[in-house]
């Protein structure tokens, strides 16, 4: 990835930090009662950007959220990370392990997160692996300083760089209800 853009977006998250470390304590005197149940708060941190999208799922295209989540799981990260993760996928193919697309392919982009062997993201066989490609995107997204209390779309972009960096947000409820939904299955 080119320097500058890095360095851009390193700052961005860093700002994104830093009002979250200011607003942090602000936010604490909101809190609810002690004995109130918050719902879904490991899966969504704030209510989803924009205007929500939503498509059913076949069963392969459940079988890779199932993926995801079990890639997830096995590298010991929250809920969040599973919603970031298939919200990116949903964005990027609508969670179909994509081969080559031919004359329609995005540069040499494969499989659920649309990634690409010439940058780095592994072969082509590795980035239609569902696994693989899950814990190639979360490696990612361990490297964003913040990314958990980060908007979904900003924590998507800052791993995907895509050329519609706000797209990803449409998707995180699909996502949310879809973690909600099978990760203790």
């Amino acid at each position: 990835m080119n320097t500058i853009i890095r360095k851009s977006m390193l700052s961005v998250a860093g700002f994104a930090f830093a009002g979250g470390v200011f607003a942090g304590p602000i936010a604490a005197h909101a809190a609810t009662p002690v004995d109130a149940k918050p719902v879904a708060v490991a899966v969504r941190t704030a209510k989803p950007q924009g205007d929500q999208s939503r498509i059913p799922l076949n069963d392969e295209q459940t079988a890779n959220v199932k993926a995801i989540i079990a890639a997830t799981k096995k590298a010991g990260l929250p809920e969040r990370a599973a919603v970031i993760s298939i919200a990116t996928s949903l964005q990027e193919s609508k969670l179909e392990n994509l081969g080559h697309l031919g004359d329609a392919n995005d540069h040499d982009s494969l499989g659920l997160f649309q990634q690409r062997p010439t940058s780095g993201w592994g072969t082509p066989e590795q980035i239609t692996d569902p696994a693989y490609s899950t814990t190639a995107f979360l490696k990612g997204l361990k490297q964003v300083d913040g990314w958990q209390d980060m908007p979904l779309t900003q924590a998507a972009q800052t791993v995907q760089v895509s050329a519609y960096p706000d797209a990803y947000a449409q998707w995180e409820q699909q996502a949310a209800d879809l973690v909600g939904q099978h990760w203790n299955s």
